[in-house]
């Protein structure tokens, strides 16, 4: 039974890999399995909700996503929702060029009637990408020790927008920026 819907960007496969690279050394000291165990993939969560338009959504966002191209993202910063789910992320350094996507992205669903949830309005989201959920209070700073291992910055490309039902995460859609290629 579904719980919801996320509007996701997806990275390039080097940048994946490392957003991967940290799920697993969490994974490997017992500090957080949830996002391997639904099986999510690495991403931005740009709009999530419980109820969307599937059909509708998918129209948009393909129209959308052929009018873009790859983005360049950096992650730059290790961090943590100030609430009791004890997510830990990777902070992206807010470039405009991701927020001009987001904010276009919200107005083109504004125009189509899609609600945008305040969490996610332009002027409140806080653009990340989650290695670890539902960590154990007394394990949040040795989650944070493992993830300073990383050597951020990290940077590589978003290449892909989607649609996804959780949870578990299931893919119901996605779409290539622009004329997207590897990078």
């Amino acid at each position: 039974m579904s719980q919801g819907y996320a509007i996701e960007l997806y990275f390039d496969p080097a940048l994946e890999n490392q957003v991967l690279k940290a799920w697993n050394v969490l994974a490997r000291r017992q500090i957080s399995t949830q996002l391997i165990e639904i099986e999510s993939r690495p991403h931005i969560t740009l709009l999530s909700s419980p109820l969307l338009d599937v059909t509708k959504l998918q129209t948009i966002i393909r129209n959308f996503a052929s009018k873009q191209e790859p983005l360049g993202l950096s992650f730059s910063s290790i961090a943590s929702f100030p609430n009791d789910r004890n997510v830990l992320f990777l902070g992206l350094t807010p470039s405009l060029g991701l927020l001009q996507f987001h904010s276009q992205l919200c107005d083109v669903l504004k125009k189509e009637s899609v609600e945008v949830g305040d969490e996610f309005s332009p002027d409140s989201w806080i653009p990340h990408c989650a290695v670890a959920q539902d960590v154990a209070r007394n394990r949040m700073g040795e989650a944070f020790c493992v993830l300073r291992d990383l050597k951020l910055p990290v940077s590589g490309y978003a290449m892909d927008i989607g649609l996804v039902e959780y949870s578990p995460v299931r893919e119901l859609f996605s779409f290539p920026l622009g004329n997207a290629v590897e990078l």
